[in-house]
């Protein structure tokens, strides 16, 4: 049992108005703090259009529902060829070396629909992810199901509503990660020697790879010979060589993202013993808790300066980080944000889930990453899901 403890010192990661990102009016200062060698490489921003609580509010509550729909009906969701990478995924990936997580579940969305919205669906005629255009060099990409496959969706009398909103949420996100990028540009192109101005900008408005997680983290319990993490099974841990970690980021252990850019939407802490869930009204969103019953419990990540730190991100706010991908693409001036989650202590747990919305925008499978070394996105995205494959 890990006991609830205070929580680590807060520093504010820099935030903007989504205003101010349209009209390029942030002093270069500011992008200095948000993404220089000191910063914590994390940008919140503010004023967001003004249908985004709801959908918010509505795809986070989905999430619940759709980790409580039936084992026929979730295993009908999975697609084992594209890797448990496209629809729901449990207990397919790693937390951590020899420990298969099993204290969440994931909803996977490739989102070639912000490019065209007849892609990743069953009936399309799509063109390559390799160069976003209709060649032969898509055969080269056999094995990518991941980033090629189409998106499988609840069925509506299901969850009523899921895709619509799920895609609509997305969209706006994808939207300001946009703006978030020429922002990410314009300090790169000071500060990095031989960046390609509106590189990032021009990945995330492009890429037909970029890949959306609703996340569902089931509520903490205490069993025998495990940690917090649901139903964690470790098979290399001794008896004190890893129990230290299991209980820092039980839910979600200490990673970089792969891509270049993630939105984030703060997470939605629920109560799942208030309603019944597996048949869900749309018109009536789950109660919203004022916040985790743990304190501790959240998103932390490393800064730049090796300082753990927990980042709150606001309701009203979408959070934006660096990924692995950026910092090969720099040779290391642009680092990715190492981040992990820590779970709500079992004390104070109950029956308390955790559901959030994370988009990764990512360059197409073959373009360079690694110039000096000739490797593309898809070579190096091809390590990263074999290392986390359970």
């Amino acid at each position: 049992m890990r006991p609830v403890k205070d929580p680590a010192p807060a520093l504010s990661p820099v935030t903007v108005s989504l205003q101010d990102l349209r009209t390029g009016r942030i002093p270069f200062p500011t992008l200095v703090s948000a993404f220089g060698p000191t910063s914590l490489g994390i940008l919140l921003v503010r004023d967001l259009p003004p249908q985004f609580p709801t959908l918010r509010t509505r795809v986070l509550s989905n999430a619940s529902h759709l980790a409580h729909l039936s084992a026929r009906k979730l295993e009908r969701l999975t697609n084992a060829q594209a890797k448990y990478l496209v629809g729901w995924s449990h207990g397919k990936e790693t937390l951590r070396p020899g420990v298969v997580d099993q204290g969440k579940g994931s909803y996977y969305v490739n989102c070639g629909f912000y490019q065209d919205k007849n892609r990743n669906t069953t009936t399309e005629a799509e063109p390559s992810p390799v160069s976003g255009k209709h060649d032969d060099e898509e055969k080269q990409w056999e094995g990518f199901e991941e980033y090629t496959a189409p998106n499988i969706w609840p069925d509506e009398e299901d969850i009523a509503g899921f895709r619509e909103s799920a895609e609509e949420l997305i969209r706006l996100i994808i939207d300001v990660a946009v703006l978030v990028a020429q922002a990410c540009d314009r300090y790169a192109i000071k500060a990095v020697e031989g960046y390609e101005d509106g590189y990032l900008e021009r990945v995330v408005k492009t890429s037909t790879t970029t890949k959306a997680r609703l996340l569902h983290y089931f509520p903490a319990q205490e069993k025998e010979g495990v940690g917090t993490n649901g139903d964690v099974e470790c098979s290399s841990c001794d008896d004190n060589s890893n129990r230290k970690d299991v209980d820092e980021d039980d839910w979600c252990a200490t990673h970089l993202d792969h891509g270049c850019l993630t939105g984030l939407t703060s997470a939605m802490f629920v109560d799942e013993s208030t309603r019944p869930l597996n048949n869900p009204d749309p018109s009536k969103p789950i109660d919203e808790l004022p916040g985790s019953p743990d304190p501790s419990s959240g998103l932390y990540i490393r800064s730049r300066g090796g300082q753990t730190v927990k980042i709150n991100i606001p309701r009203d706010c979408l959070a934006f980080q660096t990924g692995e991908a950026l910092e090969l693409i720099t040779r290391g001036k642009f680092k990715a944000v190492p981040h992990f989650v820590r779970g709500v202590s079992a004390d104070a747990a109950g029956s308390i889930a955790r559901n959030t919305m994370a988009v990764f925008t990512q360059p197409n499978l073959g373009e360079l990453v690694d110039r000096e070394r000739g490797i593309t996105f898809g070579e190096f995205a091809r390590g990263v899901v074999s290392k986390n494959t359970a």
